[in-house]
This record gives structure tokens, sequence and C-alpha cells, in this order.
């Protein structure tokens, strides 16, 4: 029995077409610089926020209206595996993903609560076998529960770090079996709010212990999904260890792990940073880390992580530019939707609406993206405005030819002043404008 029965399966008909359940943009085998949309996307569908999340914020009750609310907890699981499989058939997604208290209820017990999960896991490989849908990454929830109040991994206390390495150690487990492609791990609260009781270094340390020890159970299990970190700067904690790209990085290669680690990226999580999301996908993709997205986008007039719908065809075209350009394009990673509806968006066909929005935005800015590098319309303006250091003493300093000395006396027998060339940034904003309005 359909659990979305006044939603039809969602087809391409675009740009004409005025059927709100239909992709304007996204059409799966459509080529798009020699590999299909589908391959370039690889999109996946957020277990918490699209059957988990029921409209609660800080200041209301929840006002979503599902068909499984009233049922038991462990039921109410099983309902939403049978929610997200139709949801991912009818949008023609291929992927999702899903942190452990997203599919099972949390027992009195950690027994309890993995038993709960063995029951879920199950049914999801089942309707996996049966659909062929994919697992693109799971996680640990080490964040919610009272019990980390003070961190999971950067805990002060140590029976909390050692409840959070059985917790991970099971997810791993659960990985394998479902056959995920990725592993995340994402500091919901590591990090501080005041270092005035805080000891740094060791929480630091223990942050890259429990990263090691589950680099090294996955290869003692032979799970070799692709291992991810996701950078957030704030919420919930004041100050997260893992802050924005550059600032993960340079954990990653103070403990050695950087060869074990790629990057997920989230647009909203870039924004809390004070960056905007091309700019933390250009400094993975520079640093070889770009591993997977989490495609949102939040509200600049409020100062939280709101996780909307990314609808920016701006921001969609420019993430996609740094995808395309990075080696491998997504690779082993995805444009997960973490994203959730409004709040006033309380209806089950607001779901699929809601995704087919993203799904759009992103099939727009793809095609955007490689019209850019087609007609090599960025590079050429960094190319051209950069010009000077292919040739005479730009090439020779780009060749390490110089010293501080000789570039003085370089400096010092030039006898015209220096003329700089017009950046012209609104000209190019305008041809950006023109290519994203004309795809």
């Amino acid at each position: 029995m359909s659990l979305f029965p006044n939603v039809p399966k969602i087809q391409y008909e675009g740009r004409g077409s005025r059927n709100p359940f239909a992709f304007k943009h996204y059409n799966a085998q459509e080529v798009v610089l020699g590999k299909t949309m589908e391959q370039h996307l690889r999109f996946a569908v957020a277990y918490w926020h699209t059957f988990n999340a029921n409209g609660t914020d800080p200041f209301g009750a929840g006002t979503a209206v599902r068909s499984w609310d009233s049922l038991s907890p462990l039921d109410k699981s099983k309902v939403r595996v049978e929610a997200n499989f139709e949801l991912l058939e009818k949008l023609n997604v291929p992927f999702y993903a899903f942190h452990d208290a997203d599919i099972a209820p949390e027992g009195a017990t950690l027994a309890e609560t993995n038993k709960n999960i063995d029951v879920i896991v199950a049914k999801l490989k089942e309707f996996q076998q049966s659909t062929g849908k994919k697992l693109l990454w799971n996680t640990a929830n080490l964040f919610t529960n009272p019990r980390y109040v003070h961190g999971a991994s950067t805990s002060s206390n140590a029976e909390v770090f050692a409840y959070s390495a059985a917790t991970i150690k099971k997810m791993l487990e659960v990985g394998k079996e479902l056959g995920a492609e990725n592993y995340v791990f994402w500091g919901g609260r590591e990090g501080y709010e005041s270092l005035l009781n805080t000891d740094m270094g060791l929480e630091l340390d223990n942050l890259a212990r429990m990263l090691r020890m589950a680099v090294d159970y996955a290869k003692e299990i032979g799970f070799g999904a692709q291992f991810l970190i996701e950078p957030k700067p704030k919420e919930p904690t004041k100050h997260q260890y893992d802050f924005d790209a550059a600032t993960t990085l340079a954990f990653l290669h103070k403990y050695g792990l950087k060869d074990h680690f790629k990057l997920n990226i989230e647009a909203n999580h870039a924004t809390l940073a004070g960056h905007t999301f091309e700019h933390e996908l250009r400094v993975a993709r520079l640093n070889g880390v770009l591993g997977s997205i989490d495609a949102n986008q939040g509200d600049y007039l409020l100062g939280w992580d709101t996780d909307e719908f990314p609808t920016d065809l701006y921001s969609t075209t420019l993430a996609m530019f740094e995808i395309l350009k990075n080696e491998g394009g997504i690779g082993k990673g995805g444009v997960n939707f973490d994203a959730k509806v409004r709040r006033a968006s309380f209806e089950d066909e607001d779901l699929f609406l809601a995704h087919i929005a993203g799904m759009d935005s992103f099939a727009h800015g793809l095609k955007a993206a490689a019209k850019l590098i087609e007609d090599n319309v960025l590079d050429g303006i960094v190319e051209e405005r950069y010009a000077s250091y292919r040739e005479g003493i730009g090439a020779e300093i780009v060749a390490g030819k110089h010293t501080l000395k000789s570039l003085e006396a370089y400096a010092l027998g030039q006898q015209q002043p220096i003329r700089n060339r017009s950046a012209r940034l609104e000209q190019i904003r305008q041809t950006l404008n023109e290519v994203i309005t004309g795809v």
C-alpha cells in the first residue's frame, strides 16, 4: 500500500511544463560533459530531515502530518523504511543517508539499541535488494542524547568516549552490511563553550585517537567506504573543532590522518563559517579532499543552520563548477539533500515538491557550470588576469629564480609607474547571470 498515494512518479517534462510534480531541468539520462546527470549528481535523500523532522522549532510544536505518527517507536521506524524507498522510487533518486538514531529508536541499554538497529537494518537491506537503491553514507548520532552534553570523542568523561567508540563500531558494521559507499564523521558536539574549563590539547588528541580507531576497525572488517569529515563552525557548541575546511585540513595534517579522510562540504555550514559554499568547495578541491556535499542553503537574515532546500541558482552553478573541476567529479560522494521543508510546508506532498526544487536547481547549476567550462568563461578571465606570471619577471618568480634582493634590484630598475588592470567584477557577474538564465 502506498504511503504517498497522491504523488505520481516524477518524470522529466522540461522547462515549459507547469506540472509541479515534474522535473523542469533534471533529466537523469541527459549527457553533460561526457556523463549523465545521474552520474554527475548522485542525489541522496537525508533520512533525518525527510522522515523524522516534524516541523518543531524553538518556538513551536511540530506541524507535520504523517501517517505513521501514532505508531509505537519501532513500528514507526519500520514504516519510515517503506516511506523512504517509496520516495526514492518516485523521485528516481539512487541514494539515501542516515544516522543510527534516525532509523531505529534508542533502547534503555546499548545492547537494546543495537537490537533495534539490527531489526531495521535487515528491512533496509531487503528494500535495497528489491529496488536497487543504495546507501550513500551512514553515521552515528553522537550529539542528541544528554550523555553527549560535553561532547563524544572530545568529552571530559572517559565513559562517554568509550560509549561513543562502541556506537561508531556498530555503525561501521552497519555501513558494511548495507554497502555504504561513504561514512561521515560530523562532530556535533566536538567543541567547547569556554576555554576556561577546557583541555583543548587532550580533546583534540582524543578526537584523533577515535578517528584512528575507526580507520583501523574499518580495515579490520573490510569496510572500504570513503571516510568523510563534515566541517561546521558552531551550533550546537560555541566553537567546534571542525570549524571549516581549512581548520579540518590542519587537524588532519597534524595527526597524520589526511590520507584517510576527505571532506563532506555543506552549503549552510560554509555560510555559518563566514564563507561562501564555493569557497569551501575550492579549498577542499585544491587540497585533493573534496569527497561529497550536503546540498542546502541558509537564510542570510537568520543566524542559525536553517537547512533550507537549495534553490539559489547562483550558488548551485558555482558549486557544480567546483565539482566539475574536481578530479573525478563528485567521485564516490554525492549531492545529499541535508535539507528540510519549512515548518509551514507540512503535507506529505511538500516532501516531494521540495526535492524536485532542489534536484532541478542542481541540474540547472550543472548545465550552467558545464557551459562556463565549455566556453572557457571563468577560466579565460582568470588566465587573462594573471597573464603577467606567464612571461618576463612573473614567469621567473613562479619558476623560483628570484630572491628578495634580486626583486629589489628589478623594482629599483623600473622607471615607469605600475599600472593595474580593472578586475571588471560587475561585468563578470553579468556574464554569469546570462549563462545561468540561458541554459
